[in-house]
């Protein structure tokens, strides 16, 4: 079911390093799963549920984070994107 208008569902691993974040997008880009590298290589709790971040609108994320989930494309793995808490990879997974 899509997420309500104006809304997105995202899934991301957060990690200290940009080069760790390229290293595990590279992982990815080779067949590795998304979940599985989530949930043994993410700082943020959200790592646990293979990264899933559930539901949500415009101007409850950071901005960096928000301008990719609201902009890039559905189902692209997408950064490293650098924010306060660290580098994220971003997979946007539904977006209405």
């Amino acid at each position: 079911m899509p997420p309500p208008p104006g809304q997105a569902s995202a899934r991301h691993i957060l990690v200290a390093s940009e080069k760790d974040c390229e290293d595990l997008k590279q992982q990815i880009a080779s067949g590795a799963d998304f979940a599985d590298l989530a949930a043994k290589h993410s700082k943020c709790p959200s790592g646990k549920r293979g990264g899933e971040l559930g539901t949500f609108g415009k101007g409850q994320m950071v901005k960096e984070f928000e301008t990719v989930v609201f902009s890039a494309p559905v189902g692209e793995v997408q950064g490293p994107i650098k924010t306060d808490f660290g580098y994220h990879l971003i997979e946007v997974t539904a977006r209405s």
